[in-house]
């Protein structure tokens, strides 16, 4: 029995319950409403449900005395051993062992979809995260935002949301001139402009761009600007995606600021003015064109378009912003870096401005810095430690799982001594082994006799079984769950707790004979429950975009 069927089955015990009283009430109840959970005491059973406090008010009881009415009920389930009430009314349930063990059945049958689940379903969703600027290799503090917003990504479509996945190339404005100068003064063997970008990939583009146009230095300077700003551009971000292909990390939409300024006169920006105007939160003032954010809770009201006809940042803003409301996408989740904090209260009000709900329809979420000890600046920017150089220090599967064990929100420092080790101690290799694990026991249980013909769960009686089954049980509530609260790092925990659980029930119980010990039901038992493991930590690697390797 997994726990969906259990949850079924104890909602019409409750609802029976609750119509002999008050049939109104008992239509309202849902399989929501069973909030299954699993006790942190196996002494109290395999499952728990606070399901009597939640309903014993709605027809006049105490939950105590309403829990100990449905206890006769919930024994009659096929499949539940005992049960019992404790404290206030908190039901505890003891599944039979066959009942808890054909888990290890659903998971084997349901594979890559399993922990999968319709929390989310209905819902559309943009997520955009790490947006670099294309005029310069991904560095670290990308390499955590690609890491936790694909992961966020993967969980949220596990959970049945739709969802758009974002990179917001930013190749408009000021930076990408300066960008362009600093390319061909480095091609023409010139000094680097002010505030200029440095680098030996400034001076490789150079190299570069001169190899393919020798022209240069005989073309107009503006002309030679523009040419060489857009090789340059290009091949900058070539580099960026490829960068992120390496890290397992892949974008559905690739959005151009570009898009938002043309035409000129009737561009999405201005289109965007005028729509926020006729919700009524623009206004002139001192030549220029305001938004009233501070209706919606920002600081200050914001210019949008400046004395002189010059649109400003938040211009492009609004006019991204509505763009992905045009797209259809019923939410829209930002992920920003720590020097972004000031976005937070703009973003909202814009939405507010736009007609839509801020704190309903717009997530803006606000990572911390990672810094790596030992980690080195990259010899090509001179001033920044590459998302390359990381990835083949230390490695994709490393540094992905590192990253998303932690909170975005929470300072990191990750020690590469550790996450190099192949040990336990490096929580990486600790989970990947469990995996490995499970086929290297599949190999030798193939070579002992075992098969999976048949599968008899009541076989499954050991205290570690017990365990490793309630563990796998938890799968897609971690899932929906991290879903739900934006936290992906909730899997990357979890598939620590799993492996330590297969661990030790792998050192407790053997799935392949001993000696001229014949095959036994026992045996092919727990073959099932080792591919169930197997299946679970894969699936969950999955979503945090780690291998799964089959040997180690």
């Amino acid at each position: 029995m997994n726990p969906d069927q259990l949850a079924a089955a104890l909602l019409t015990v409750v609802v029976s319950a609750v119509e002999r009283r008050d049939a109104a009430a008992a239509g309202g109840l849902t399989v929501a409403d069973i909030a299954l959970e699993r006790p942190r005491n196996r002494d109290h059973g395999d499952w728990a449900t606070s399901v009597a406090l939640k309903t014993a008010k709605t027809i006049g009881m105490p939950p105590r005395a309403f829990a100990d009415e449905l206890v006769p009920g919930i024994l009659a389930i096929d499949g539940v051993a005992a049960v019992d009430v404790a404290g206030p009314g908190f039901v505890n349930i003891r599944l039979e062992a066959g009942a808890a063990g054909e888990l290890a059945r659903t998971i084997v049958e349901a594979g890559d979809a399993y922990g999968h689940t319709e929390a989310l379903a209905g819902q559309t969703i943009n997520l955009e995260f790490v947006s670099a600027n294309p005029t310069g290799p991904l560095h670290i503090g990308h390499t955590r935002w690609a890491a936790l917003g694909d992961s966020l990504a993967r969980v949220l479509k596990a959970s049945g949301a739709e969802v758009a996945s974002e990179f917001y190339i930013n190749d408009a404005g000021v930076q990408m001139d300066l960008f362009g100068e600093s390319v061909l003064a480095a091609a023409l063997g010139e000094p680097a402009p002010e505030n200029g970008y440095p680098g030996q990939y400034i001076a490789d583009l150079g190299a570069r761009a001169l190899t393919e146009h020798p022209d240069l230095e005989t073309m107009p300077r503006e002309q030679a600007v523009e040419l060489v700003r857009e090789l340059a551009y290009g091949w900058q971000l070539a580099e960026i995606r490829d960068s992120l292909a390496a890290f397992n990390v892949s974008f559905d939409v690739w959005f151009s600021e570009r898009q938002l300024h043309e035409p000129a006169g009737s561009s999405p920006i201005d289109q965007a003015v005028d729509r926020l105007r006729a919700q009524g939160h623009v206004f002139d003032l001192d030549d220029a064109i305001w938004v009233r954010t501070t209706d919606f809770g920002d600081d200050k009201d914001r210019v949008i378009k400046r004395g002189n006809g010059v649109y400003t940042y938040f211009a492009a803003d609004a006019a991204y912003y509505l763009s992905k409301r045009d797209r259809g996408f019923g939410h829209t989740i930002y992920l920003l870096g720590a020097d972004h904090h000031g976005y937070v209260h703009r973003l909202k009000a814009l939405a507010g401005a736009a007609g839509d709900d801020p704190d309903r329809d717009i997530e803006v979420l606000i990572g911390q810095l990672v810094s790596i000890n030992g980690a080195r600046l990259s010899k090509r920017a001179g001033n920044i430690i590459e998302l390359n150089d990381l990835r083949a220090w230390l490695g994709t599967d490393a540094l992905r799982f590192s990253l998303a064990r932690y909170p975005a929100d929470s300072p990191l420092t990750l020690d590469p001594e550790l996450l190099q080790k192949r040990t336990n101690d490096n929580p990486v290799f600790y989970v990947q082994y469990a995996h490995a694990r499970t086929h290297q026991v599949a190999r030798n249980a193939a070579a002992a006799g075992v098969t999976r013909e048949q599968f008899d769960a009541s076989q499954l009686i050991d205290e570690t079984e017990s365990v490793l089954l309630g563990a796998l049980a938890e799968f897609p509530r971690i899932v929906a769950q991290a879903a739900t609260l934006r936290e992906p790092h909730r899997v990357a925990r979890y598939l620590e707790e799993l492996a330590a659980s297969y661990h030790r029930w792998y050192d407790t119980c053997r799935v392949a004979p001993q000696g001229d010990e014949p095959v036994q039901p026992v045996h092919s038992a727990r073959l099932w429950l080792s591919d169930a493991a197997g299946q679970v930590l894969r699936n969950g690697l999955t979503l945090i975009g780690v291998s799964a390797p089959e040997r180690m």
